[in-house]
């Protein structure tokens, strides 16, 4: 069972002859303005620390009578689960803040969201005014939005299911931390989305992409070779610490880590040529020197110097993982844990793919 939080006013001498008023909570509470656990709150009352006469001696009498309603109040709102501070009340907590201090510790797509979230609100929101009908709006809003950084180009139809579903799992972390009465998302509908290729590099593409250079940014074709060997997203390379990998139980090496998009506690086994790629042993950032901007023109030059025309991107490495995995006989439950998928289904697209491959490969073979 929980401790309810005790609240009591304590005082404070300060300069002047003055004594500050304050409350002091035990155990600490959440501050939804600055989302820090803090024990007081100064109420801006002050009382004459040696009242001199009877005006100054009514003046803090009254002045104490105001601070105690203050306490009164602010325990009935903790009884009553009303932490806004407390019953300033979290309807008037800054959404936005709340929003972007959460996007802070996320990843790229986050703070994508909540720069397009900050543009439709017009960069002022509270907690009060996130409603069934505004969130609707929004969903309106990215289904006809733009690029953030190219305003003549509009994001994808699947972009705008993806930015939705990250709003929607803020909801969700905002109502259990009990910033909203009930759920939000039980009201809202998913965006749907089209299906798209889910482009891949062959085998042989991918030894074709390790023998050429890739001389202005080394790094990005080592990092880029690792996640075709062992799925890692482009979040997860990027903050991949040393520490993070240790030997296994059976003899070689595995990644002990927490995913970023799923939050995901994983211990996944690296082969030898994946760890070699993390070069030698020490402390800090794997790929140190990683910037999620060279997985864009950098990333392209790179590929089309090997000679592929594919459209590929960092994330297809990842598909590559997958498809490279099932086809050479892997099951499809254990690349499903490799990838960290919650569900099999998830997984189940690149079974598809690779049964569509065979069906090409098995029509290549006639005798008319």
């Amino acid at each position: 069972m929980a401790t309810l939080t005790r609240v009591h006013l304590r005082q404070r001498d300060v300069t002047r002859g003055r004594i500050s008023l304050y409350l002091d909570y035990y155990p600490a509470i959440r501050d939804p303005y600055s989302m820090k656990m803090t024990r007081r709150e100064y109420l801006g009352i002050y009382i004459y620390a040696r009242p001199k006469n009877e005006f100054e001696k009514e003046f803090n009498n009254e002045m104490l009578m105001k601070a105690e309603a203050i306490r009164s109040i602010r325990v009935q709102a903790i009884i009553n689960e009303e932490f806004g501070f407390l019953d300033k009340n979290k309807a008037k907590a800054d959404f936005l803040i709340y929003f972007k201090t959460k996007a802070e510790k996320k990843d790229q797509k986050w703070m994508k969201v909540y720069l397009h979230f900050s543009n439709f609100v017009k960069g002022k929101c509270t907690f009060g005014e996130v409603t069934v009908d505004l969130c609707n709006r929004f969903r309106d809003y990215l289904q006809d939005a733009r690029q953030l950084k190219n305003k003549n180009y509009p994001i994808s139809q699947n972009s705008a299911s993806g930015y939705f579903s990250t709003f929607r799992a803020l909801l969700k972390v905002a109502y259990k931390e009990k910033f909203f009465r009930e759920n939000l998302n039980d009201f809202l509908d998913s965006i749907e989305t089209t299906d798209v290729k889910k482009e891949y590099l062959t085998l042989d593409e991918v030894k074709l992409l390790a023998n050429t250079p890739c001389d202005d940014y080394p790094i990005l074709k080592t990092a880029s070779l690792f996640s075709c060997m062992t799925g890692l997203r482009i979040s997860d390379i990027l903050k991949l610490d040393r520490k993070e990998i240790e030997p296994a139980s059976d003899g070689g090496y595995c990644m002990r880590l927490r995913t970023e998009k799923t939050e995901t506690e994983t211990t996944l086994p690296i082969s030898d040529e994946a760890l070699d790629l993390c070069g030698k042993r020490g402390k800090g950032k794997v790929f140190k020197g990683l910037q999620r901007s060279m997985t864009q023109q950098p990333l392209k030059a790179w590929v089309v110097s090997a000679g592929i025309t594919k459209h590929i991107t960092f994330h297809c490495f990842r598909h590559t993982f997958a498809t490279l995995q099932i086809a050479l006989g892997t099951d499809i439950y254990t690349v499903s844990k490799m990838l960290t998928h919650k569900n099999v289904s998830t997984t189940q697209i690149y079974a598809d793919l690779v049964s569509s491959k065979k069906r090409e490969s098995a029509n290549k073979i006639s005798l008319k």
